[in-house]
């Protein structure tokens, strides 16, 4: 497992089950709200995103809706707030103009979607139904009105190296912003306790270990889930630069344990606020636990928030 932090631009939405279904199959992914929170992807990007172009950096994946030959497209880049609607997007070759319809498999899935809203209160991961076509789609509801931005990632079956793709997704309704979350290394999400121990640096980077804890006691047999005891991802505030970070170890392995502790390698792109979202699985469900930390500089010390999750029938949302 890649164990380095990677970062992409962040993301929003995407759309329902559509037409003759491929390959990823929808299901019920972990969520965050500010309804109880006041206030990448997987495979081999860590590699891509430290590669130099003319002596530079190349620029974080997910900023970019066009890259390595491929743009993303969203089948409509408007939605109403509070209410579930089915949201289509499609992989384009530039080339060739046409929609990308075979893909290789990562952690479980040939793609991995994220939205988020542009305060970082609203989170969702999302694993959408390819359709005969090429045309993804999942039914989402976000229920604040706002900027939003959609997160694609994938490997196309024809490319040596994985993509992460962004577009913004206008949510309609009645917006009022919210700051971001207090700083926090302790939150509570559907009566887990999960515990942040260590803090994204910059440079060569280091570890952060989450421990997941029940009615005081450890969790000693948390469930893999997309071929993992946990997957975080991390959201730079203001920009929203998207890090997937892959946890130490994997089930199965002879080493890693079940819990109560996943510990994740990470070397965050910059200074500043992040917003952490840990999605773990215990009891046949899948939950995510929400923090707000800073990398390399003062963090304001504050309570946790909870993340909590919503199941929105038929579809995985995260």
């Amino acid at each position: 497992m890649n164990t380095g932090l990677k970062i992409t631009a962040f993301a929003a939405a995407v759309a329902a089950t559509f037409g003759t279904a491929y390959g990823v199959g929808t299901g019920i992914d972990p969520v965050t709200d500010r309804e109880k929170t006041p206030t990448a992807r997987h495979g081999e990007h860590d590699d891509q995103q430290k590669k130099k172009a003319g002596g530079q950096e190349q620029p974080p994946g997910g900023l970019q809706v066009s890259d390595g030959g491929y743009t993303l497209k969203l089948a409509d880049a408007r939605i109403e707030a509070d209410k579930k609607q089915q949201l289509r997007f499609t992989v384009v070759e530039d080339a060739t103009g046409r929609n990308v319809t075979a893909y290789a498999e990562e952690h479980d899935k040939e793609l991995h979607l994220i939205v988020a809203s542009r305060d970082l209160t609203t989170y969702r991961h999302l694993h959408p139904t390819r359709a005969a076509d090429g045309t993804w789609s999942t039914p989402v509801r976000l229920p604040e009105a706002g900027g939003y931005r959609v997160l694609a990632d994938f490997r196309p079956e024809s490319a040596k190296e994985g993509l992460t793709l962004g577009a913004d997704l206008g949510v309609a309704g009645a917006y009022e912003p919210r700051e971001l979350p207090a700083h926090s290394t302790t939150t509570e999400v559907d009566g887990y306790d999960v515990t942040l121990k260590g803090e994204p640096k910059t440079g060569a980077g280091g570890d952060l270990t989450l421990s997941v804890a029940k009615n005081g006691r450890p969790v000693t047999d948390l469930q893999p889930y997309l071929g993992a005891y946990g997957h975080l991802v991390a959201l730079r505030s203001g920009d929203l630069a998207y890090l997937h970070v892959h946890p130490n170890g994997t089930p199965g392995d002879g080493r890693t344990k079940a819990g109560p502790g996943v510990s994740f390698g990470t070397a965050a792109p910059s200074k500043g606020a992040y917003r952490l979202f840990l999605d773990f699985k215990h009891g046949g469900k899948v939950r995510t636990a929400a923090f707000t930390v800073h990398a390399g500089g003062a963090a304001e010390k504050g309570g946790g928030h909870a993340a909590p999750r919503e199941d929105e029938g038929g579809g995985h949302q995260h």
